[in-house]
Parts: structure tokens; C-alpha cells; sequence
């Protein structure tokens, strides 16, 4: 499965062809550096471990930097692995650049979504919140009754609550590449793409590709 991980710049938007402009997110996407191969032989599943943003020795334990020596890149501060198939080989040191994609192709996108801190049941799970009128003062943005009576005496497990909100990975699947642009190492990808600008993003190839329309 091929893939690569970025970081996200911004949204920007872009006029095609036919003159319809398309909103984008563009990334600054590698270059990545392959850091380790899994083998099925020596560890039981395939798969490759992926290097980003090169940083400085001292940002790193030293665990991590002799683990990046023996493959021989220089020190970087992001790692992710992926799962690739039989047919796909990678070496130790070999670069990734964002033409693996093409423009057109559907990718999944996984990031981590933007922080919201202990937020109420409104914001957090879009409650309506109590009456405006008929004398309420403190229900306004209150959840209501969160149980019932005697039976079962308790709070149902999964209940609608308060809480941090945010935080968590999210991936966006059958995300469009509307632009490829090597030189300056850059994807467009049509929409909204989870996480804060500058947060690290994992660009794959889409698990459930989109049928054409008439197709099953």
C-alpha cells in the first residue's frame, strides 16, 4: 500500500478546466525516507516504516537516532509504519516523493483532529439544550435527565456526556488529488482534510476505491 505523510499548510481553492473552482487542502507532502522494512520472515507481517522533517539530533533520544543511522538518513521527527502487499519492495534509505500519486487518484487521509478541551454536551454531541422562556435561568445548555428512575438505578455505559472533545484520529476516506507538484513537494486534495495547519497527515492509497456511476 503505498502512502506518504505530509504536513497540512492550508486551504486554498482551485480553477479547473471547465471553470469550476474546487476547494483544496494543500499539503506539503515528503520528502519521506524509508527507515525500516518488516519482513514476513523475520516479523511475521510486511510492511514499511516511514520517515518525515528532518530535525535536529538533540530533538531526538538516542534510541532513535541509532535506529535512523542504520538506515542511513538523516534525523527526522516523524515515524509511521504501513502495511504493504507481497508484490511492493522498498530498501532501507530510499526516498518517497508525492509523485507515487497522480491527479485524479482517490486517497485516504489519517490525521489526528484539532483539540477542543472539555467542551459541553451542545458543542460536543449537538444537544439543543433546554428551554429559552417559561422562567429557566441555568438549563439553557444543560444535557436534561441523563438516567432513569429506580430501574436500573444507573447510568446507561455510552451516555451522551460532557467531555474533551477532539484529539483523536480521524480518517477521511476517497479524498481526491486534484494537484501533484513535485518540485516543491506538494499535494492538492479536494475538501477538508482533518487536523490543525501544520499537523502531521498519512496520505495512502484509498482502501474502498468509488465505483463509477451505473457500476456495482
Amino acid at each position: 500500500m503505498k502512502g506518504i505523510l505530509g504536513k497540512k499548510v492550508g486551504m486554498t481553492q482551485v480553477i479547473q478546466e471547465d471553470g469550476l473552482v474546487v476547494p483544496v487542502t494543500v499539503v506539503e507532502a515528503g520528502p519521506c525516507y524509508v527507515t525500516q522494512v518488516r519482513t514476513l520472515e523475520r516479523d511475521g507481517y510486511r510492511a514499511v516504516q516511514l520517515g518525515f522533517e528532518p530535525t535536529k539530533p538533540k530533538h531526538l533520544s538516542q534510541g532513535q537516532q541509532g535506529h535512523l543511522k542504520r538506515a542511513a538518513v538523516p534525523p527526522l521527527r516523524h515515524l509511521r509504519e504501513l502495511r504493504i502487499r507481497e508484490d511492493e519492495q522498498y530498501e532501507l534509505g530510499q526516498q518517497v516523493l508525492v509523485d507515487i500519486f497522480q491527479p485524479g487518484e482517490c486517497v485516504d487521509v489519517e490525521a489526528r483532529s484539532k483539540g477542543r478541551g472539555f467542551q459541553g454536551v451542545v458543542r460536543r454531541w449537538g444537544f439543543a439544550g433546554g428551554p429559552r422562556t417559561h422562567g429557566q435561568s441555568d438549563r439553557e445548555r444543560a444535557p436534561g435527565a441523563i438516567g432513569a428512575c429506580a430501574a436500573p438505578g444507573k447510568i446507561w455505559k455510552g451516555k451522551k456526556m460532557p467531555g474533551r472533545m477532539g484529539g483523536k484520529k480521524v480518517t477521511v476516506s476517497n479524498v481526491e488529488v486534484v494537484v501533484v507538484d513535485r518540485e516543491r513537494n506538494l499535494l492538492a486534495l479536494r475538501g477538508s482534510v482533518p487536523g490543525p495547519k501544520g499537523g502531521v497527515v498519512l496520505i495512502k492509497v484509498a482502501r474502498k476505491q468509488k465505483v463509477a456511476k451505473g457500476g456495482r
